[in-house]
């Protein structure tokens, strides 16, 4: 399936696995837009509504215990769905630049890499859940998972998954920037934060012009 990309408005996703700093460098991305007069959208998934809070808890809760692989990638779809009609669409429809933590490729990697489910029934599921949207930009924040769940503190119900199934994450992640590159930025995440802040602005400012 063709991806999508707005017309309006600029659309960037944050990946990578626990611990890489992800939110992070969010808000320092959101911080600089906004000093720069864009109108930023900060959000995460999952999470970033209402129905996708409850959702979230569901997920993450380390009471939920074990879900079967397809359940979660379900859950996981009900959020984005949500995500994407009550938030992320109306707000690129006026031009704003969407900033997510987390977006499609967690799903690939976690659900997929992780969970060992089918690639296809997976993009299949996000294209019922987002219509095929993706990114313009996708920045995936490398990390040896090691260091990463060290980072990471308590963990919940996903950080709690063994090493091996981490590594697997990670895989994924870097095979999918691998696979488009002009899409991908991908970024050591154990490096000086404000290098890494730069790096990101510079891939981000040619996207600029599309957003108010």
């Amino acid at each position: 399936m063709q991806p999508l990309f707005s017309d309006t408005g600029v659309f960037i996703a944050l990946e990578g696995g626990e611990g890489a700093g992800k939110s992070t460098h969010a808000k320092l991305l959101e911080r600089w837009l906004s000093a720069a007069g864009h109108d930023v959208v900060l959000t995460r998934e999952p999470g970033g509504t209402a129905v996708g809070a409850a959702l979230r808890a569901i997920l993450l809760d380390p009471d939920t215990g074990a879900l079967s692989p397809r359940t979660e990638a379900l859950v996981y779809a009900a959020d984005r769905a949500e995500h994407l009609d009550a938030l992320i669409r109306p707000a690129l429809t006026v031009g704003s630049v969407v900033i997510t933590d987390r977006y499609v490729d967690s799903t690939l990697a976690y659900q997929g890499a992780g969970r060992s489910l089918p690639t296809a029934d997976l993009e299949q599921l996000a294209q019922i859940a987002t219509g095929g949207l993706r990114p313009h930009l996708t920045v995936v924040l490398d990390i040896d998972p090691v260091d990463g769940l060290a980072r990471a503190g308590e963990p919940d119900r996903i950080e709690a998954e063994p090493l091996d199934f981490h590594q697997r994450v990670r895989e994924r992640f870097l095979a999918l920037a691998r696979a488009n590159p002009d899409r991908y930025l991908v970024v050591a995440a154990t490096g000086d934060v404000d290098a890494i802040h730069a790096t990101i602005r510079a891939a981000v400012e040619p996207l600029l012009p599309a957003a108010r």
